[in-house]
């Protein structure tokens, strides 16, 4: 294996952590934030969120309500994460927001680095929270041990195999050499369909339930890259 992509909710985080602390942070300030910045960066975060909505005419406190819906029905619209990162990028440098990691996950990160593998996160959070999840980790900074990271605008859906290839050739590896983890069994069969090998993680409490015909464990340590 030349490179490692993990996955981070239910992955390497809480599902709970994200979206009590992530999602409840940006559900709060979600009205006035787009109020704020309509004529600037919640503009296209607006517009996109009109058009899928089917809403033309929606004003910054519609938009709100629909994008607060969406948030708690977990829908992955675009609009909704770009609103979320520039949301809680204040949080994450106000120190109202951290990364929570499960406790393997950081000696884990930090010993396949060592050992020269290349580490990449893809989730369907915006890049920018991935690299705030992992920039402010609660205890110690997590991203001078990333490379790169992928969500749904820079590589495409999660489930989706296409998605997979557009990663392999953004980092020049050949999908047999690059190993996915994740919570997901549709995200798995996605990533070995492109030809990447894949494990499993089930978690206790997590709620997606592992599924053959991959290899599932419930811990970073019982993964050995080889």
């Amino acid at each position: 294996m030349k490179a490692l992509v993990v996955d981070i909710e239910g992955t390497t985080s809480p599902t709970s952590s994200v979206r009590e602390d992530l999602y409840g942070y940006t559900r709060a300030r979600l009205p006035e934030w787009l109020a704020g910045n309509a004529e600037g960066a919640a503009a296209p975060v607006i517009a996109g969120t009109r058009a899928q909505a089917g809403r033309p005419g929606a004003d910054p406190a519609e938009v709100a309500e629909i994008l607060r819906g969406w948030l708690d029905s977990d829908v992955k619209a675009e609009a909704l994460k770009t609103a979320q990162g520039f949301i809680c990028a204040e949080g994450f440098r106000a120190g109202a927001l951290h990364g929570e990691f499960f406790p393997d996950v950081a000696p884990a990160l930090a010993r396949w680095h060592a050992a020269g593998l290349r580490l990449y996160v893809y989730s369907s959070g915006s890049v920018r929270n991935q690299q705030d999840w992992f920039e402010f980790a609660r205890g110690a900074t997590l991203s001078p041990l990333i490379s790169g990271y992928f969500d749904l605008s820079t590589a495409g859906p999660k489930r989706e195999a296409g998605s997979y290839d557009k990663i392999a050739g953004a980092i020049g590896v050949e999908p047999a050499s690059i190993l996915f983890l994740s919570d997901h069994p549709d995200e798995l069969d996605a990533a070995v369909a492109a030809g990447w090998s894949a494990i499993g993680v089930h978690r206790a409490g997590e709620p997606n339930p592992a599924r053959p015909p991959h290899h599932w464990v419930d811990t970073f340590a019982d993964v050995h890259p080889a």
